[in-house]
């Protein structure tokens, strides 16, 4: 199992962050066996893309809410990380109470 749960949306309130916000939260370490996904799908050309970062940031997007690490933004660098077989990958996670 990459990860704990698949879901397919997004469960905890609204956070109105930007790129700029979230460029501001130092990453850190996750799981992937600790994330529950917020889409179902991948664009398969994202994985596979060999500078996926171009126009977005180098770091996935984590929200932790409820006692879950939601993963809003990044499915094709926690893929890639799997594929590697790593069980982690940098992530920025952004606190919602």
């Amino acid at each position: 199992m990459i990860f704990k749960r698949v879901g397919e949306s997004r469960p905890y309130p609204e956070h109105g962050y930007v790129q700029k916000q979230w460029a501001a939260i130092a990453p850190q370490q996750v799981r992937l066996d600790e994330l529950v996904t917020t889409k179902r799908t991948l664009d398969l050309e994202a994985l596979l893309e060999e500078d996926s970062t171009f126009y977005g940031d180098l770091f996935a997007h984590v929200v932790s809410y409820d006692g879950e690490f939601y993963l809003e933004d990044g499915l094709h660098r926690a893929l890639r990380a799997a594929l590697q077989q790593r069980q982690t990958m940098h992530a920025r996670v952004l606190e919602l109470a």
